[in-house]
């Protein structure tokens, strides 16, 4: 089981216990934000992305963005190209809905979005579609093992 995985992973940094567990679907932006009882912006949802070289790229977003493919190709070098669910699943051993920062095998590369950084508290999902973990912002980078902070989302709309 996939939240077992990210329980074991949490565990030598001290945040297995910040992860819930819920009785419905956290598996949308909107779901987990009911399941958790917080906004929806707060939710870190895990977008995945083919690389040039075919391998995952993720990049962690607050639940309020969307990507802005113009700052992605200029940061990345390239265009943005979702992985399907199956792929996503075969490469992060997350089925969509789960995907999390999370308990990734080598060669998922992971970048966290800005405007997680505008909250306290941020709760990506816990590798199931019924959980996520509470963190603050440099304890999903460091848990997260992400690459760096970038900038490549839209900008709000407030």
């Amino acid at each position: 089981m996939s939240v077992e995985k990210v329980r074991a992973y949490l565990t030598p940094l001290a945040l297995a216990d910040r992860i819930l567990e819920f009785d419905v679907s956290s598996a949308t932006v909107e779901l987990a934000a009911v399941a958790v009882g917080t906004e929806p912006a707060r939710i870190a949802k895990s977008l995945t992305f083919y690389t040039k070289e075919n391998t995952c790229l993720m990049i962690v977003t607050a639940g309020d963005q969307k990507i802005d493919n113009a700052k992605f190709k200029a940061y990345f070098g390239y265009k943005a190209k979702m992985m399907s669910a199956e792929d996503a699943l075969a490469t992060t051993g997350h089925a969509v809905g789960g995907v999390c920062p999370f308990a990734n095998p080598e060669g998922v590369s992971v970048y966290l979005d800005q405007s997680l950084q505008r909250f306290d508290t941020v709760y990506p999902a816990a590798g199931s579609a019924q959980s996520a973990v509470r963190l603050n912002c440099d304890e999903l980078f460091t848990a997260s093992r992400a690459v760096s902070w970038i900038d490549v989302c839209k900008p709000r709309q407030d």
